[in-house]
């Protein structure tokens, strides 16, 4: 009898062991968890080293999703968006020495090959060509390319003509030109595509709060989508270390113009977890759903401190193109056969909730691990097995996820740095008193720096505890220990009073001011040119006003807001129109 009753609990186990292993998640969140290398060269006139990429590509090709970007002496590819398969490889030859490694990559597809091409302002880059980039199989197709030029882009256009755009600069605009598809080399001379008209677009002025300053914004990053037989061209504006960071998008009948924009900016998310969304590409997937992938901005320790986001996107029934930022950084739907980049409707837990730490370095405060600011940490003294950090729920709440998100405290490394990993813990409990293992990653042996954890089944309960078994670098700290579910109360009530106060000297500007929630943290200001076209999503926590600069100045515009709290969000308050 004894045996019989081992064997049956051997056999649960077993169960419970092969159902957790085959469990596969359905959701990511922003930013996404990749192994992002580390600051190529050490900058002693800024904080210290740290993670960075930027200027991402995702292709589809033969059905995976291929993944390149700044200075990672590789790329990555993935069969679900989900899990990103890091391959090493050097693309410079003997006399690019010196040069940035595959900065702001081109990536295009010529038939049945991928070819890959790096920004450079000299004559003798090698664009690359392979037709299995899972293998790591490459081959040189042109050794030294004539064209030079920051950010470039390639567009074939429905699998005949070939087109390259390049450009990176707060003087020139971005420019554009026919390759020959079999020899790469100018059809004739590149063409002016498009350059910024920040007096008209407000969004597109320099600086973090776009105001006019004594800089001029940047336009870069050019990117090509066709769409019902328009070319939509996609550039980077103002500038790679700002919120504000965002894709414009110029449309037109000619890979080559001439271009009208959109008055939106068509990828934009200034406030959130993590904010900008700039200098991205647009692609489908197995699906066909529309995606965009583009640069988050954290620019602390260094300007160019930055991460990945994807979004979803796509166009409207009158071709207008958008991405959808509405909460952009909270989870949402893998590509699926019935979509794809759904928000959950999983909302954050523990904002601004009481935290407990094992330790604090210096002013690395612990509440910066749940204060929605990817640009502020906490830190641990130490890297040290054991250290902790506890967040309060507040009550009895649903858990269905757990991002962790890790910041760059005295981390060592420079450059890529393969073989090394994270591991930790989490626990829960009902009542603080007694713990239970959520979540166990201490055989982990890969890299994550922004692990997100879709669990298997959600969880009632009140605390959360994460605890430090091994670090890769740098000591134990946290840009946001965030926890998504519900709180299992009841929804915020609506905004009562929603006002839009335009500039009349400047109407790129309005000053935004509502009555403030009692029972909300946060709040959702949906922005367009039409009613059903709030196309633009700005998050604003702890806060009754907003200052919003990024209008068309000849355009009238349209705006309604919904309070958010743990247990989902308002109804949306009527749609107002103000004019210039």
């Amino acid at each position: 009898m004894i045996m019989k009753i081992i064997l049956i609990q051997v056999c649960l186990i077993l169960v419970i062991n092969i159902s957790f292993a085959q469990h596969k998640q359905t959701t990511y969140c922003n930013p996404i968890n990749i192994d992002y290398g580390y600051t190529p060269i050490p900058n002693f006139s800024e904080w210290g080293k740290h993670r960075a990429t930027a200027d991402p590509v995702i292709v589809k090709y033969k059905n995976d999703y291929y993944l390149f970007s700044t200075n990672q002496w590789g790329y990555w590819w993935s069969s679900d968006m989900l899990k990103w398969n890091f391959i090493s490889r050097k693309f410079l030859r003997p006399w690019n020495a010196g040069y940035d490694e595959l900065c702001a990559p081109a990536v295009g597809i010529i038939g049945d090959t991928m070819i890959v091409f790096g920004s450079t302002y000299t004559n003798n880059f090698t664009i690359w060509m392979s037709t299995d980039p899972k293998s790591n199989k490459w081959k040189p197709l042109v050794d030294s390319f004539e064209i030079g030029g920051w950010d470039p882009a390639f567009f074939t256009d429905d699998d005949e003509k070939l087109y390259m755009y390049n450009g990176s600069s707060n003087r020139y605009p971005v420019y554009g030109i026919e390759l020959n598809r079999k020899t790469l080399q100018p059809i004739g001379t590149r063409k002016e595509m498009y350059f910024l008209e920040e007096w008209r677009y407000g969004w597109q002025r320099f600086g973090e709060y776009m105001d006019d300053t004594f800089l001029d914004p940047f336009i870069e990053g050019s990117w090509m989508t066709k769409h019902n037989g328009k070319y939509y061209l996609q550039y980077g504006a103002p500038g790679t270390e700002f919120s504000g960071y965002a894709d414009g998008v110029v449309v037109g009948d000619n890979p080559l113009g001439p271009f009208t924009p959109q008055s939106l900016p068509f990828s934009y998310k200034p406030n959130g977890f993590a904010r900008g969304a700039g200098h991205g590409s647009t692609f489908q997937d197995v699906y066909n759903n529309w995606w965009h992938v583009s640069t988050i901005a954290i620019s602390v320790k260094n300007n160019f401190e930055r991460r990945i986001g994807i979004w979803p996107a796509g166009f409207d029934k009158d071709d207008v193109m958008y991405m959808d930022a509405a909460f952009g950084d909270y989870p949402h739907s893998l590509p699926n056969p019935s979509g794809g980049g759904a928000f959950t409707g999983w909302m954050l837990l523990n904002y601004n909730k009481p935290v407990t730490i094992s330790s604090t370095l210096g002013s690395y405060y612990p509440n910066f691990a749940v204060d929605e600011n990817i640009k502020t940490y906490w830190s641990a003294k130490s890297a040290n097995k054991g250290e902790w950090i506890q967040t309060d729920l507040g009550n009895i709440s649903t858990v269905n996820a757990i991002q962790i998100n890790y910041a760059d405290q005295d981390a060592e490394f420079l450059g890529k740095s393969l073989g090394v990993f994270h591991q930790y813990k989490i626990y829960e409990s009902k009542d603080g008193k007694v713990w239970n293992v959520l979540v166990d990653k201490s055989n982990n042996k890969t890299d994550v720096p922004h692990d997100y954890v879709e669990l298997q089944q959600p969880v009632q309960t009140r605390f959360l505890k994460l605890e430090n078994i091994h670090m890769p670098t740098g000591k134990f700290a946290l840009s946001g220990f965030r926890v998504f579910g519900n709180g299992n109360g009841a929804k915020p009530d609506t905004v009562k009073t929603f006002l839009v106060l335009r500039t009349e000297k400047d109407p790129r500007s309005a000053w935004i001011k509502w009555s403030p929630v009692d029972n909300a943290f946060a709040y959702n200001i949906y922005t367009g040119i039409a009613p059903d076209k709030l196309y633009n999503c700005i998050m604003v926590h702890s806060a009754n006003e907003y200052y919003f600069k990024a209008m068309d100045k000849n355009m009238p515009y349209y705006f309604c807001i919904e309070a958010i709290n743990e247990n989902g969000t308002s109804a949306r308050t009527r749609v107002i129109k103000v004019v210039p």
